[in-house]
């Protein structure tokens, strides 16, 4: 008969126990989505405002020729509509002064209907019926050679509309 020999790690021989391999794996499993969660909160905590030209910052809209007189134009990339008038621009955020619902433009009827509890605001953000508090807020409207950059870093809110709040274009 021949004599098997049984090779542990305790003799040198290089070989993982099965115990051993278990635990490695485990912690190097772990590890890795630990590393993973880690990332992922700290992504989630970054300011967006650090993207450039995204949602927080300065956002491009288009050139002036895009947003015909009378239009109301819905930006998605900034989360806003902008309205040009005979005197200019109106930027005004998407999301409703109640809850913070986003609300659509409704063309056939010319107003902002918002769809979580009905607040529904004019041409210029005004409300018309309730329960939203206040005129939809606004964001400042910049003009640089012909092209239309909305700082959705800074809403504005308002109490009612004025013209004043128009940037001339």
């Amino acid at each position: 008969m021949q004599e098997e020999k049984v090779v542990s790690s305790e003799d040198g021989g290089g070989r993982l126990s099965r115990r051993s391999f278990l635990n490695l794996a485990f912690v190097s499993s772990l590890t890795v989505l630990l590393s993973q969660w880690g990332v992922a909160v700290l992504r989630f905590l970054k300011p967006s405002a650090s993207a450039k030209g995204g949602y927080g910052g300065m956002v491009y809209a288009g050139k002036i020729e895009e947003f015909p007189i009378g239009e109301i134009t819905h930006v998605l990339a900034g989360r806003f509509y902008i309205l040009r008038t005979e005197k200019g621009l109106l930027a005004m955020w998407h999301r409703c002064t109640h809850l913070g619902c986003a609300v659509p433009w409704v063309d056939d009827e010319d107003r902002f209907h918002c769809p979580c509890h009905g607040s529904i605001y004019n041409k210029v953000g005004e409300v018309l019926s309730g329960p939203a508090p206040r005129p939809l807020d606004l964001f400042p409207v910049v003009l640089k050679d012909g092209e239309v950059w909305v700082d959705t870093g800074n809403p504005i809110q308002r109490a009612r509309f004025e013209p004043t709040q128009i940037t001339p274009a």
